[in-house]
């Protein structure tokens, strides 16, 4: 575990958005390794907070860390888009925090799989009670579909001749960790690192991740969904870390906010997504690409 595995994204934004002065019920819906929810305990004494995690590694470290609190907190192993099958007193809610994309925590663990720095298994879950692991999808989904996936998730280019390239090796027997993908990858697109460019196996371990874990699935019909069932002040504040991400948010909250017919049901208070500082970025790298929008209920 990194250093940066407990540095929470744009904490005093947070803070900020979520108004965490008020008495109530703080949810957050992606607890990792509770950086976020200890700042918001330690600013508030008068807090409850609910957390959730689809990664159970994560969530024991979690709840070491919230120990001192334990009286405070309640921690779900949970799907954030399950949310509203928790059965939570949303009346009492009056801030939910979903912080999107991975964790420095799983990318430096190598047995995870999750990055293509370090020598692994291509595996992948967030959830390692789910089935379906990135060496599953490398060896199963025919050559179109494995295209698709990098085109769409990971935005690469030549994705026909890297899905070409996966099917045969996978034939051969030679795709077995992430170093073999990485190698494949590297020598396609004739990588050669130059500064500022993104190496194009982190678009394609990306465009994986995404698929093993459904991540981009339901995403806005959560936010639809648990606005709605969230009462009047409650302030909503997410952190994507990639375009396709913050795309799907922006379109929700703009939806709640503008609809089409009826009232509006949601003030957006971001018109831009809000970024980390230079001095944020030196000390957690991570925070570079993070984009956080607020909104709250009306």
């Amino acid at each position: 575990m990194t250093e940066n595995g407990h540095l929470p994204v744009l904490p005093t934004e947070v803070i900020e958005f979520l108004d965490v002065g008020r008495e109530g019920i703080f949810i957050d819906c992606t607890l990792g390794l509770a950086g976020h929810a200890l700042a918001v305990l330690e600013r508030n004494p008068r807090v409850r907070l609910i957390g959730l995690d689809r990664d159970g590694q994560s969530l024991e470290i979690a709840r070491d860390r919230l120990e001192p609190y334990a009286g405070r907190v309640t921690l779900y192993q949970a799907d954030f888009k399950d949310l509203a099958k928790l059965d939570l007193p949303f009346a009492k809610v009056r801030g939910i925090l979903v912080d999107l994309g991975i964790s420095s925590f799983q990318l430096d663990s190598p047995e995870r799989g999750f990055s293509y720095m370090h020598e692994g298994p291509l595996d992948m879950r967030i959830d390692q009670r789910t089935k379906t692991t990135a060496e599953k999808i490398l060896h199963t989904y025919p050559e179109q579909k494995l295209a698709e996936m990098f085109a769409k998730y990971g935005e690469l280019a030549q994705t026909r001749r890297l899905a070409r390239e996966i099917v045969h090796l996978r034939k051969l027997g030679r795709l077995e960790t992430t170093g073999d993908l990485r190698v494949l990858i590297e020598q396609i697109y004739r990588w050669r690192p130059q500064r500022g460019r993104i190496h194009p196996a982190a678009k394609a371990f990306q465009a994986l991740r995404i698929e093993v874990n459904g991540e981009l699935e339901g995403l806005g019909e959560f936010i639809d969904g648990t606005v709605r069932l969230a009462a009047k002040g409650t302030r909503f504040v997410i952190i994507s870390f990639h375009s396709l991400e913050d795309r799907i948010v922006k379109r929700a909250f703009h939806a709640l906010a503008r609809p089409d017919e009826g009232a509006p049901i949601l003030e957006v208070l971001t018109k831009k997504p809000v970024m980390a500082s230079e001095a944020e970025v030196a000390a957690n790298s991570r925070a570079r690409s993070a984009k956080l929008r607020a909104a709250e209920r009306v």
